[in-house]
């Protein structure tokens, strides 16, 4: 059972962690694996918005995708834009990313061998992986402009899709330590935590919803 404040201080996690960016038309989108197929459902919709003449998914598997998605995480993101109708030849696949940071890294290299010339990247994540997901990126691909999306949907709408509350949670505060301690280790930039936001996240933390959180 999720407390009242418990549930208040997620929340404000959440707005946190969502940049609101405006989708424009980018040189690509890259959808990153995850276990919500949600993020290709509307990487998707970008692309017939016109946001985007190519996608990239990536991502292998996961503790937490191994078993949902044991072909691992972008070649079934693949799989359902296919059968939402998007043209194959428009899809690139990245299989080997592991992580944020390998996402970014490997969708890169996958573009560059292709000869696909990026200037800017329609990054589409979960919800509350959109400032983890932009700090990432601009970090390891200087000089391109970014633009992050996700799925448009409130906290509530968004658990109860997921249908793991403690799961959301767990994931909610490991994103959001990532932010804290990544920056001085060189895997992203630096971001402003707002004191209200750092106080949600060390509340949750002593709540026990600590399971996504790195260690060291």
């Amino acid at each position: 059972m999720i407390s009242a404040q418990a549930w208040s201080d997620a929340v404000r996690l959440w707005d946190f962690h969502q940049m609101r960016h405006e989708p424009r038309p980018c040189s690509v989108a890259v959808g990153l694996g995850s276990h919500d197929l949600s993020v290709a459902d509307t990487t998707v919709e970008l692309y017939r918005r016109d946001m985007a003449p190519l996608i990239v998914f990536t991502g292998a598997t996961s503790r937490t995708t191994q078993g949902r998605m044991p072909r691992g995480e972008a070649v079934h993101y693949r799989d359902r834009a296919l059968e939402l109708g998007v043209p194959e030849r428009v899809v690139l696949v990245e299989a080997r990313a592991r992580n944020t940071g390998e996402n970014i890294r490997f969708s890169r290299a996958l573009l560059e061998d292709a000869g696909v010339d990026v200037t800017s990247v329609l990054l589409i994540s979960k919800p509350y992986e959109e400032r983890r997901a932009y700090a990432t990126a601009c970090k390891l691909w200087p000089g391109v402009e970014f633009v992050s999306a996700s799925t448009p949907m409130t906290f509530a709408a968004y658990v109860e899709s997921i249908g793991e509350p403690r799961l959301v949670l767990d994931m909610l505060v490991g994103a959001l330590q990532r932010l804290l301690v990544y920056p001085e280790q060189g895997f992203m930039t630096t971001q402003s935590v707002p004191h209200d936001v750092t106080a949600a996240y060390e509340r949750l933390c002593r709540a026990g919803y600590t399971s996504r959180l790195v260690l060291g």
